[in-house]
């Protein structure tokens, strides 16, 4: 496909999602950085200073749960507006907003399950395979919080009626970034449980 085909509109369409992907694929990029110098670190620190019995805590296996079912409400409220259905576009983009806010909480309860177990982020009692646990999981949150405020948009769009079941630019924009941030927060929980 030639991509200077189409209408104007066509590609601004077009462009705003590729400049998404390309989003996307600096930040898979950062984070496969951020942890191929956790492996590193590792394999360097392994009989050292590295913990080999460090359990992920259960508040973080719980947020897999929360932003799972919050990609599934995500979906629904865009379901709903194909549908013409306004209102319940309303209350599933909403139960999406509230799900990522559990998501967090959830994410600084694992934080203080790990403070409980007596490792912090920095200081005496820090370790480096935890300051590279509170680092990841930090960094997710940051974009969690963009993604959060990306939804934000869409629900005040959606109020203002900008949203149709023939116009869901914004929509699909934050709902494809929603969903990689579900998807990448999988990643990265299977990735410490199963390399820490």
């Amino acid at each position: 496909m030639d991509l200077t085909e189409g209408t104007p509109e066509e590609k601004r369409v077009r462009s705003k999602k590729m400049m998404l992907w390309f989003g996307i694929g600096s930040l898979i990029m950062s984070f496969a950085a951020w942890a191929s110098a956790f492996l590193v670190s590792k394999k360097q620190r392994l009989d050292k200073d590295w913990l080999t019995n460090f359990d992920l805590p259960s508040a973080f296996l719980i947020s897999i749960a929360v932003i799972v079912l919050s990609s599934f409400t995500f979906i629904l409220a865009k379901n709903a507006l194909k549908r013409g259905n306004r209102q319940m576009t309303s209350v599933w983009l909403m139960t999406t907003f509230v799900l990522g806010l559990v998501f967090i909480f959830n994410q600084f309860e694992g934080f203080n399950q790990i403070i409980e177990d007596g490792h912090y982020f920095t200081g005496p009692s820090s370790n480096i395979t935890v300051t590279y646990i509170y680092f990841i999981a930090a960094a997710h949150i940051a974009h969690v919080v963009v993604g959060l405020v990306c939804l934000l948009v869409v629900i005040y769009n959606h109020f203002k009626q900008k949203y149709s079941a023939n116009n869901m630019l914004g929509l699909e924009l934050a709902g494809n970034f929603w969903h990689f941030v579900d998807i990448l927060w999988i990643c990265l929980f299977l990735f410490l449980y199963f390399f820490k």
